[in-house]
């Protein structure tokens, strides 16, 4: 049986990698996220010598031994006191036969050079996450286990939460953000969320067990401390079971808030009508129509698909909501996403990010711009009982030189006696047509413009009619026509469409 070696405290020590037979979720790693407060020392004893659930299917268990290791980040930010926590977590780890892992960061430096923008706090809180996060794939590359199977292991825990839910509170937030700190997201768990920062200690004090103080946490220039020192006291007097309820309520809105992230990307998908690189257009007057709370939902996830890592507040959602509910106009987003309502559709976009034209309804009869200086016209022709109409379509094709085609009206979904409308878009990813004179056989459109010797810069600017925005090809502009709308011998009426 391989083994897999660790560094201890105390030297090198190697042991043998669990059964293979066993689920990879039971052998995977288990980082423990330890900075050496009460909190998170609790959590390491506790995964060493007692049983945890760390939400792998077997509920609260037993942790084998050799899946722990221990994650302590040092931000460098408190000088001899954080060296000291660092040999105190290293000790510890040591103690139970844990190996240990150390990360020393700059917060500091990193925060300096984000200027304005930078946040010691949380730039220290994405620097532990980034770190647990690459430990937690080395490890698992070590184990033979698929990343996923592993677990981060905080020590949040109830006092945590309902501080948080203060906290964002304060800040001003809608469900998911006073559903305060999640029992699990992805592979990070929190297995003492339904204990107290008092148990935990008295649970220390009980084992002899000491632990290291932050002094930060008594500065109520901080958030969080302001919470815990001036919030929650009050709180408290007035209910002194307020952790425990608000551990509930937070419950409640995280199902709550996953039902309604579930439906709101069901709708996000439904809603596309285009999408690139950095940009995404969804169909505006649905949108309108949708209950606000689940439009809210989805132009943020919609925001989030162009640029994943813009922060959102609920002042920007509402600010493209009101475009969409207007019908027209344009707003400026964080981290130069644009966002803008035109011809129906809600674009959203990052910086420099040119998709060629416009998507639109083209009226039949009627004639749409589609990029500034084209143009699509279109009408409807009857054919005379006497005129062979597909002769008439062959000739008119020749003469044009693909520039414009005559089409089936039935085929393309007009009623020659109110007339119709046609939906002109780019060329899309993996869309596939049946190209006239091929009898019927399909062809990807991509490489359809490849025999056709287009460029591949200009192809996001050809034209493409369908016979809706998920209806079929009908004639791409200047190039073919789809055997499917083609004139036939039964043909009566046709829709002419000329490229201007």
């Amino acid at each position: 049986m391989p083994s897999v070696s660790r560094r201890y405290a105390s030297g090198e020590v190697r042991f043998e990698r669990p059964s293979g037979h066993e689920d990879p979720e039971h052998r995977a790693p288990v980082v423990l996220m330890v900075s050496g407060g009460a909190d998170s020392t609790a959590l390491l004893v506790l995964a060493a010598t007692s049983s945890l659930d760390i939400d792998d299917g077997r509920g609260v268990a037993r942790i084998a031994r050799e899946r722990l290791h221990v994650l302590h980040v040092n931000h460098q930010l408190r000088g001899i006191d954080a060296e000291e926590d660092e040999e105190f977590v290293r000790s510890l780890s040591d103690r139970y036969g844990i190996p240990c892992t150390i990360r020393r960061v700059d917060v500091q430096a990193l925060s300096a050079a984000q200027g304005a923008d930078g946040n010691t706090e949380n730039i220290g809180r994405e620097v532990r996450y980034a770190a647990a996060a690459q430990l937690a794939n080395e490890l698992s590359a070590q184990f033979g286990t698929p990343r996923s199977a592993a677990r981060i292991v905080t020590a949040h825990t109830a006092n945590d939460r309902a501080e948080t839910f203060f906290m964002n509170a304060i800040r001003g937030t809608g469900p998911a953000g006073l559903s305060s700190i999640p029992r699990r997201r992805n592979r990070i768990v929190r297995p003492l969320l339904d204990r107290t920062h008092r148990e935990l200690c008295e649970l220390l004090r009980m084992r002899g067990i000491v632990w290291r103080e932050d002094a930060t946490n008594e500065d109520t220039r901080y958030l969080r401390a302001f919470v815990r020192h001036e919030v929650m006291p009050v709180v408290e007097r007035k209910n002194p079971r307020v952790t425990a309820s608000l551990a509930k309520t937070c419950d409640i809105l995280s199902d709550e808030d996953a039902y309604l992230h579930a439906q709101a990307s069901r709708m996000l998908r439904d809603l596309v009508r285009r999408r690139a690189e950095g940009m995404i257009a969804l169909d505006a007057a649905r949108l309108a129509a949708a209950e606000v709370v689940i439009a809210r939902r989805v132009v943020r996830q919609a925001i989030l698909v162009v640029c994943p890592d813009v922060r959102l507040e609920a002042r920007h959602v509402e600010a493209v909501l009101r475009l969409v509910a207007a019908g027209h106009g344009s707003v400026s987003l964080p981290m130069a996403v644009d966002a803008r309502v035109e011809y129906g559709m809600l674009f959203v976009r990052t910086q420099g990010v040119n998709d060629g034209m416009v998507a639109a309804w083209l009226d039949v009869p009627g004639e749409l711009e589609i990029d500034g200086v084209r143009a699509i016209r279109s009408r409807i022709v009857e054919i005379d009982a006497s005129v062979d109409g597909v002769a008439m379509a062959r000739t008119h094709g020749s003469e044009w030189a693909g520039e414009s085609v005559l089409l089936d009206a039935a085929a393309c979904g007009v009623d020659p006696t109110i007339g119709g409308r046609l939906w002109v878009d780019a060329p899309q990813e993996g869309e596939v047509l049946c190209p006239l004179g091929m009898h019927g056989q399909s062809k990807l459109l991509s490489d359809l413009l490849n025999d056709a010797k287009i460029p591949a810069a200009d192809r996001q600017r050809v034209p493409v009619v369908h016979a809706g925005p998920r209806g079929n090809v009908l004639w791409v502009a200047g190039v073919r026509a789809d055997e499917r709308a083609r004139v036939t011998t039964a043909t009566r009426f046709v829709v002419e469409l000329t490229l201007l």
